[in-house]
């Protein structure tokens, strides 16, 4: 069971708390006064003593001073970060109860902002995999790590450079991760190599507030093929020092299969408009889906649970109910790879999204797959899903639309309305901006029924793919 931690000077107590529900941000639910009451570090079931941090007129923000009972559905968690990283907030609690709070998720989201009654909801989709899903990770170095409790108390502890993940809600701060249970263990070999390699050659490690520092991000990539790319991010490093670095690497892992440096001597962490330098190997790997293949370079966006990701995709293939004679619309299509997903289904695809070069990605994949039933055009939504791009380009038969975690401008929502569609196949990462999106369609489209499909294992996030039928 956890540690009890230590919090500042209590302003209030609340005794025997009992969490009924969980919220956002690993936090759980419980009732006083009348107030909800969140609090981290807590699973449903579980009574608690806690310390009121912030008082507010329709919550209570708390802290766990002491647990009274565990619940039933709480476990030891996997990871030995857990609670410090800030990542799989939800490990400590047994994956069933994860899937039924995401389906509650979804059914209370639909209701409370879409205003559906009685939902039809189908079973969630649980994830084949619970852990080593991910198929990329997002490191950065930090010349000062993040130092547990622990290692504060510990006068003999020396704070180190750092390589992992940004603590939550601090930019400048990293936590060191040795092992990190997201993704397959050779991701861990070589993070772990590529930080002492740096420290014993004297590599300098970023600094986010001073902007000074040679490493300063690192990308590792993998594809259920067996293909692994890494992209190294430098500050300033010359390029003797990046090509020993570099050199290293390869050497160490002749499971690279395509490596990359890249400089970035910006203030912020963006990368897509810097141009990654290949070192080695492929200047891409391939994923592979029912037959089809998918190049993937160090810029292009790629569902990061790949076996889940063809669940994902089926269920929106079947909720399209496709026609040879159907013209679909591919909205947010990124890559082109639902469009390619679907496109021996139907008579013809067009895919709209605003990142070009994620446009000629979804080109190349289109040309690789021999699929020549397929155009896309890149630039935002809003300009080009017009009126008048349908009177051009043919209005839709069915529209798959899957938008960012904002969801979709309710321009866009209009130009969707009067485009006559019969069908709509909404996918989202993110079911409050969905069920916003959904409501204000409803006097052109009715909410049929959805499918909750589980991308992110113990985590809160729960992809939902919703139809919607002209009225």
């Amino acid at each position: 069971m956890p540690e009890k931690p230590t919090f500042g000077t209590m302003t209030k107590t609340i005794d025997a708390l009992e969490i009924i529900d969980i919220a956002d941000e690993g936090r759980g639910i419980g009732k006083w006064e009348g107030r909800a009451v969140f609090v981290k570090h807590v699973v449903p079931g579980d009574i608690v003593e806690v310390e009121v941090k912030r008082k507010k007129n329709k919550f209570i923000e708390a802290f766990v001073k002491e647990y009274k009972s565990y619940s039933p559905f709480r476990i030891k968690p996997e990871c030995r970060h857990f609670g410090v990283c800030g990542g799989c907030k939800r490990q400590d609690m047994t994956y069933e109860k994860q899937l039924f709070y995401k389906q509650k998720q979804v059914k209370d989201a639909l209701e409370r902002i879409a205003h559906i009654e009685n939902p039809v909801i189908e079973n969630i989709l649980a994830s084949q995999n619970i852990f080593h899903y991910r198929n990329r990770l997002d490191f950065a170095f930090s010349d000062k790590e993040w130092m547990t409790s622990e290692q504060v108390q510990n006068p003999e502890y020396v704070s180190q450079p750092a390589l992992g993940f940004h603590v939550t809600g601090r930019f400048d701060k990293v936590l060191n991760i040795t092992e990190c249970l997201l993704q397959e263990d050779l991701s861990n070999k070589i993070r772990n190599f590529v930080r002492e390699y740096a420290l014993k050659h004297n590599f300098t490690f970023f600094n986010r507030i001073s902007q000074h520092g040679m490493l300063r991000n690192m990308i590792v990539r993998n594809t259920t093929k067996g293909q692994w790319m890494v992209a190294i991010m430098f500050k300033d490093a010359t390029q003797p020092e990046r090509e020993q670095l570099l050199k290293a690497v390869a050497e160490q892992f002749p499971q690279i299969t395509s490596l990359y440096s890249v400089v970035n001597p910006k203030k912020n962490d963006t990368f897509f408009d810097l141009e990654f330098e290949l070192f080695s190997g492929a200047p891409f790997i391939t994923e592979e889906m029912e037959g089809l293949n998918f190049q993937i370079g160090p810029k292009t966006f790629y569902q990061t649970n790949p076996v889940q990701a063809y669940e994902l995709y089926k269920t929106a293939r079947e909720f399209a109910e496709l026609s040879k004679d159907d013209h679909v619309y591919d909205l947010y299509t990124g890559t082109g790879t639902i469009a390619a997903f679907i496109a021996s289904q139907c008579k013809y695809v067009t895919g709209i999204e605003s990142v070009a070069e994620s446009i000629e990605n979804a080109k190349i994949n289109s040309q690789l797959n021999h699929i020549s039933n397929t155009s896309f055009f890149a630039g935002d939504m809003r300009e080009i899903l017009t009126n008048g791009f349908y009177s051009q380009q043919g209005f839709p038969d069915v529209i798959i639309t899957d938008p960012p975690r904002a969801g979709m401008h309710p321009d866009v929502v209009k130009v969707i309305c009067n485009s006559g569609a019969r069908r709509v196949v909404y996918v989202s990462c993110n079911v409050a901006t969905q069920a916003r999106d959904i409501a204000l369609m409803k006097e052109h489209y009715r909410f049929i029924k959805c499918r909750p499909v589980d991308m992110f294992p113990q985590t809160d996030h729960v992809e939902n793919v919703a139809l919607l039928e002209k009225i």
